[in-house]
């Protein structure tokens, strides 16, 4: 399990690391958006983000 773990979070950690990687003024145009976001905004942001990320794990498996 743990594993298995580590090798989801180094995948999180490659495919996020890809467009600041590639875009890096796109990306601090969207962190400058993120930071002007209200805290209910960037909740439900968060949240439709893990219910879509569990779906996708659902259907996956």
């Amino acid at each position: 399990m743990w594993h298995d773990l580590l090798i989801a979070l180094a995948l999180v950690m490659v495919i996020e690391g890809i467009v600041p990687f590639l875009s890096p003024g796109a990306t601090k145009g969207m962190m400058l958006t993120i930071a002007k976001m209200d805290d209910k905004s960037l909740r439900v942001s968060g949240l439709v983000s893990m219910v879509l990320g569990v779906l996708t794990l659902y259907l996956v498996n």
